[in-house]
């Protein structure tokens, strides 16, 4: 038997280490070549990393949260034959040993995956405090787990045995892995949650709550917070708001979902609004789609024009990117939005997916409100908040009339965009969606 020391591969170009999300093994399981080993983020990126060999898990190095360099040694191996490595666990292509006054590797350390607790915690009966969303936490938009061939939820057999034992149904546990793949933080949370997602239920009065919950900021969320905190600061934002009639646009997108042909997407506002800033972008308002490079003070504008689309998911906040918007017709950029965002959900997005955008639209859909002040994506210039539109009594030729009503909300970066050059924008997309024939 040998030692084969597994160094984390290059992830994407341009990448130097990526952030471990989840293990997918433990010390001491058995794998085979390819199957799931660790779960890996670069940039807003998840890459599951399958193993290169067969054999049994001798020690593991990074908890979720952690950084781990590329090239770096992440797993070890006890495989048939030689292996790659020393008993020490020492790469055998690195054969020279640390000076007296270096610090080991990690990996020279076999580091355990902590266990779960044997007791199961108790499932309380007044619904708790709400928890808020994140990597351990269950998403308020899934109530069940991610299934696999048959319906069977998708788990290690060393989860499905802890809640064999804890008595919970892995039908009722949203999974925060791969495809739903439900995790021992997965059955954390679930026993912290409880059943209260199942229907709403009160606490009881002279039962007052104590201690508190801590929720690691890992992951995507560390990622988000370190990029709005980076945005925010850095960019002076300024904010302006319209409203919009699209009671024509509505019927113009109901005849054309009428009348397409079976390969042609159902279409939602979104596509029209792309292809109105597409038309807007090259008629005079070229300086709102770009980069803002604030270390050379050059302000870079695209030709293309790729839009990100902020997209919610269990897992967070993506931005999947529609390229070359300039070159779609309203079907194709109709499909391709559909497809990128559908990627951002299920966690099968690229890197490409989710880089390169020059300007962000925001929608929040039926849950858009009335207004709000969107954070730009930094380098870009300028960001589009679209709210759900609906039918409310406005005033038209002297009468009160219905009309199908939207708000938009845009933020700029006023070091290059002025107010005026905002607002002009914002005025040129009304009256586009306002006349959308104009669009096509």
């Amino acid at each position: 038997m040998g030692i084969y020391a597994f160094r984390l591969p290059d992830i994407g170009e341009g990448v130097v280490e990526g952030e471990v999300v989840q293990w997918h093994v433990e010390v001491g399981a058995e794998v085979d070549e390819d199957d799931a080993l660790i779960d890996v983020m670069t940039d807003k990126a998840t890459v599951t990393i399958p193993s290169p060999v067969t054999g049994k898990i001798l020690s593991t190095v990074g908890k979720p949260g952690e950084i781990i360099a590329v090239g770096a040694v992440c797993i070890e191996f006890e495989v048939e034959g030689e292996g790659n490595a020393t008993k020490s666990g020492e790469p055998n292509d690195e054969p020279e040993a640390p000076a007296e006054d270096e610090t080991p590797e990690p990996a020279s350390e076999p580091v355990e995956q902590p266990k779960p607790a044997p007791e199961p915690k108790p499932v309380p009966k007044p619904a708790p405090e709400p928890v808020s969303q994140s990597q351990t936490s269950i998403p308020s938009s899934a109530l069940k787990g991610g299934t696999g061939v048959g319906g069977r939820a998708l788990a290690s057999p060393a989860v499905r045995q802890r809640a064999k034992d804890e008595g919970i149904d892995l039908s009722q546990v949203s999974g925060s892995g791969p495809a739903g793949r439900i995790s021992h933080a997965d059955l954390d949370a679930h026993n912290e949650v409880g059943e209260s997602a199942g229907g709403i239920q009160f606490s009881q009065p002279g039962e007052p709550a104590d201690g508190t919950t801590e929720i690691p900021i890992v992951g995507l969320r560390r990622k988000i917070a370190e990029q709005m905190t980076k945005s925010y600061t850095e960019i002076p934002h300024f904010s302006y708001f319209e409203e919009v009639d699209v009671t024509e646009l509505e019927a113009l997108r109901q005849w054309l979902n009428v009348n397409r042909t079976a390969e042609q997407p159902k279409l939602t506002y979104l596509p029209f609004i792309m292809q109105a800033l597409v038309k807007l972008f090259k008629e005079g308002h070229h300086g709102c789609n770009g980069h803002y490079e604030d270390e050379r003070e050059v302000l870079v504008l695209h030709n293309a024009v790729n839009m990100g689309i902020a997209t919610t998911t269990d897992r967070g906040l993506y931005v999947p990117v529609v390229k070359n918007c300039e070159a779609m017709n309203i079907w194709e950029l109709g499909g391709e939005l559909r497809r990128v965002a559908g990627a951002a959900r299920d966690g099968t997005a690229t890197l490409s997916d989710l880089t390169g955008s020059t300007f962000t639209i925001t929608s929040l859909g039926r849950d858009g409100g009335i207004g709000a002040t969107p954070i730009i994506n930094t380098p870009e210039v300028g960001i589009l908040g679209v709210h759900k539109a609906i039918e409310r009594p406005v005033v038209v030729d002297g009468k009160i009339t219905i009309r199908r009503m939207m708000n938009l909300s845009s933020s700029w970066d006023h070091r290059v965009v002025d107010g005026a050059n905002g607002a002009a924008l914002v005025q040129g997309l009304k009256y586009l969606l306002e006349h959308p024939t104009q669009i096509l």
